[in-house]
């Protein structure tokens, strides 16, 4: 392998590496990496693809593919290596020591637009969590600075203690603080939420993939001015508002992140606080980029993390958003017992948002007087 020449890396060039495993969906998949590597900041990069049965115990890609991955890092002059995968930490670092640039993995790079992204106070605790979470396992056999030995004077580890095990200890320390800071945050979440079902006030939460447009929706609703972007993780941290529905009255309306296929696991643990406000909601908003040609492949993405969050037993319904890009008409559809299947609107234009009102007031209608009185789940039938 040739030694990478001396010019400084180009922190805006990444080589993307995107290997077909047989995955039935792997060209959504390399268009997705793309759209993430995008949206943290990337403005050159080339795509290295290949087809194999299985991962490489220790390269993840294989010798001759990571010779391949090398050549194109030094052509591009590219700062890092993204793979379309989760590594291991032995991979990823058998990568680095190959290839002599950062490389980084689905999660990483999901982890850093969040860092990029995080507003705040609740938003930035819960990244750094996630962070954290995710470098402990990175941290066994991670690195050779990791197996030295130091003394034991004072605070600084026991006598022949490790330095991965003081940074080990670190990161739980910081763990312990970060996870009792999201707790308050949560008590005071708590508190509002009392405080509406007192009101008895409808509570909607907007949920979707990532991009499908429930900032515009969110904005379009109640006259809000939130951050409303065509690139993924556009809003991170929840927005909540109250409007006034026809024939409704007062509803309160919550815009939360955007979910992805194969979100880590860390993310949704970190941000359990945030999508609480989703568990308990009245009614989740299920927006769809009607536009997008895996729109079914992206509900199914987002019904399953409803369901690893506890939110699956919400009565939603689908939202199909961005009709001005597909000939959809907007319209409100019923099956033949009169339930609600779902509402087609633009957000962007306008269209269909009457249609929305009215099936929002009927889902208000259908809660009753008291509060703690479910919806009917035979209102909105569950997207297969």
């Amino acid at each position: 392998m040739s030694e990478p020449d001396a010019r400084p890396a180009d922190p805006q060039a990444a080589v993307l590496v995107c290997l077909d495993f047989g995955e039935p969906e792997y060209a959504e998949g390399v268009e997705e990496l793309v759209r993430l590597v995008e949206s943290a900041g990337v403005t050159r990069h080339c795509v290295i693809a290949g087809r194999r049965e299985r991962p490489d115990a220790k390269l993840f890609a294989g010798r001759g593919k990571v010779e391949e991955i090398a050549r194109a890092a030094e052509a591009l002059n590219a700062m890092c290596v993204v793979f379309n995968h989760d590594l291991s930490p032995a991979q990823e670092r058998n990568l680095e020591k190959r290839l002599a640039r950062r490389v980084m993995d689905r999660t990483s790079v999901i982890l850093e637009i969040f860092a990029q992204r995080a507003q705040t106070t609740e938003g930035k605790l819960q990244v750094e969590l996630a962070q954290l979470e995710h470098l402990s396992t990175r941290l066994v056999r991670g690195w050779s600075h990791l197996e030295r030995q130091r003394g034991g004077l004072g605070k600084t580890g026991g006598p022949g203690e490790k330095q991965i095990e003081i940074d080990r200890r670190l990161i739980g320390s910081r763990v312990r603080v970060l996870r009792g800071k999201l707790d308050q945050l949560r008590r005071r979440r708590q508190v509002q939420r009392r405080a509406r079902v007192r009101r008895e006030v409808l509570s909607i939460s907007l949920v979707g993939y990532t991009n499908a447009g429930k900032t515009t929706l969110f904005n379009a609703l109640t006259n809000a001015r939130g951050l409303a972007a065509d690139r993924l993780f556009a809003t991170l941290d929840t927005t909540t508002r109250r409007v006034w529905v026809p024939d409704a009255g007062e509803v309160v309306v919550s815009d939360t992140v955007g979910f992805i296929r194969d979100l880590p696991h860390s993310l949704v643990a970190a941000f359990r606080a945030t999508l609480e406000e989703t568990v308990h909601a009245d009614l989740l908003l299920h927006v769809v980029d009607a536009a997008s040609a895996v729109r079914a492949a992206q509900t199914e993405q987002v019904n399953a993390v409803l369901k690893e969050i506890g939110a699956d037993r919400v009565p939603q319904m689908l939202v199909w958003n961005k009709i001005d890009r597909t000939p959809l008409a907007p319209g409100l559809e019923r099956d033949e017992c009169g339930s609600i299947l779902r509402v087609r609107v633009s957000a962007r234009t306008g269209a269909g948002l009457e249609l929305l009102r009215a099936a929002i007031a009927e889902a208000a209608k259908r809660k009753g007087a008291a509060r703690d009185a479910p919806i009917d789940q035979a209102l909105f039938l569950q997207p297969h």
